[in-house]
């Protein structure tokens, strides 16, 4: 067996994807909050916010740490997958734990928040991901069809 090493070969798909989950996000942001504000008042609101903000962050953070991992190699890119998972958990933790006392948190939309916006943006980019080496990243848009009258 030939062992894989060196930088992996192909384009960063990384920052394609967190683009467009983030265009993804500014379309139901808006709802979310306004439905947070509606339950939970004010601070539900800035709650739901600052949740999107987080997760917006941890997905860009993931992205730019597998860019960077992939040109170093597949066992790089394995542990910082990982590892870089756990951390950034870590971070959203002591991210949420430094605000759990402001006058503007409400722990349980920002939970919610945190959890929905994350697994929703993931199932939601699924649809627009290719699993194809011809075209790795996004699913390519189809063209404009054009219908050709054929003579009779």
């Amino acid at each position: 067996m030939g062992e894989v090493v060196g930088p992996v070969a192909g384009p960063a798909v990384e920052r394609a994807l967190v683009w467009d989950m983030a265009k993804r996000a500014a379309w139901v942001a808006p709802a979310m909050i306004v439905v947070a504000g509606l339950v939970w008042g004010v601070a539900g609101a800035l709650s739901t916010l600052y949740g999107i903000g987080l997760v917006l962050v941890n997905l860009v953070v993931a992205a730019s740490l597998m860019t960077w991992s992939a040109r170093l190699g597949p066992a790089a890119m394995g542990a910082t997958a990982m590892f870089g998972f756990l951390v950034r958990l870590g971070l959203i933790f002591v991210a949420v734990l430094a605000v759990r006392d402001a006058w503007w948190v409400s722990l349980v939309p920002l939970g919610l928040t945190i959890i929905v916006t994350h697994l929703g943006l993931l199932f939601w980019e699924m649809k627009y991901v290719s699993a194809s080496l011809a075209f790795p990243g996004l699913k390519p848009r189809p063209a404009a069809s054009s219908k050709e009258s054929v003579p009779s």
